[in-house]
């Protein structure tokens, strides 16, 4: 007899080590089954090729799922020189090999180039699309079209370690930031070409990998263990500041009206009632405050 699972209202954050070898999307559906949860959400694709911090969204957290695309993030890279891929990371076709006469002051030239604001030319093997097909489609029959370059930003590259023609670099970035073309081009200024040979997340916004749990992990705990990795809804809301309402305040924010504005905030402002997240609002006409996503949480 086949089991029938029951769909549940599950509202929290869970921050994941995805895996090697799943996409984003499938290791958000194996999280959403363990769980159960009617609805889940991911804030932003890791390449299967990748592994790392990943959080997860489920229920009412979903609203704010999108807030983190927008936020820095650090990457751990293996950068490996002397191939180099059509694709920029491990899964594409070698088209170059190169004598690999790299020593570590030459890197210490090269990475300074990179800092700051650059440039880069998206891949033809990303998801990005062009006339509705994503560029991969296009990619993978050998079909490339000019494609406009990106502005990101590099906080900073520090070299953890150096061996041979494998170099492991730790890398702060905007969001967009391609690290395998960041890779390939880090190869080209050091003259023998490169590509990304494995990538990991530690860092995303203000949410760091220690944090969170594997999937090895979730699947060997019991309902208990596991709804209680779930963090609060707010969770990815932490660098917003809050405001606190009660009585009739809370009344008509709750029901989509605005409320009286704190002096000295500004931006998107988590607000409070009773202890629980109603809401985040922004200033808005009349020097109020006004409710631009709500929640509404099981009491």
């Amino acid at each position: 007899m086949q089991f029938k699972r029951t769909w549940k209202q599950v509202d929290g954050v869970l921050l994941l080590d995805k895996p090697l070898g799943l996409t984003s999307n499938d290791a958000l559906q194996k999280v959403r089954r363990l769980f159960s949860a009617a609805k889940g959400g991911h804030t932003g694709t890791l390449d299967p090729l990748a592994t790392g911090l990943l959080p997860l969204c489920f229920g009412e957290a979903t609203k704010f799922s999108a807030d983190l695309l927008d936020a820095d993030k650090t990457y751990e890279a293996v950068v490996k020189l002397g191939v180099t891929t059509d694709s920029g990371d491990a899964e594409g076709q070698v088209i170059a090999n190169a004598t690999v006469e790299v020593k570590k002051e030459h890197i210490s030239e090269v990475l300074p180039q990179f800092i700051g604001d650059i440039q880069q030319i998206p891949p033809m093997h990303s998801a990005l699309k062009r006339d509705g097909r994503p560029l991969y489609e296009l990619a993978r029959k050998g079909i490339e079209v000019e494609r406009e370059p990106r502005a990101v930003t590099i906080y900073g590259i520090d070299c953890l370690d150096f061996s041979g023609d494998l170099l492991t670099l730790r890398v702060a970035c905007s969001k967009g930031t391609y690290i395998r073309v960041l890779a390939a081009d880090i190869g080209l200024a050091l003259g023998c070409g490169a590509h990304l040979a494995a990538l990991r997340r530690t860092v995303v916004g203000d949410i760091r990998l220690d944090k969170a749990v594997t999937l090895a992990e979730l699947e060997g705990l019991d309902e208990v263990g596991r709804l209680a990795r779930l963090l609060p809804v707010d969770a990815l809301l932490q660098s917003l500041p809050e405001v606190l309402v009660a009585g009739e305040e809370a009344q008509r924010f709750s029901h989509g009206n605005p409320v009286g504005m704190p002096d000295g905030l500004s931006g998107k402002i988590r607000v409070y009632a009773d202890g629980r997240l109603i809401g985040v609002g922004e200033p808005g006409p009349g020097g109020m405050l006004w409710p631009k996503r709500l929640v509404q949480l099981a009491v």
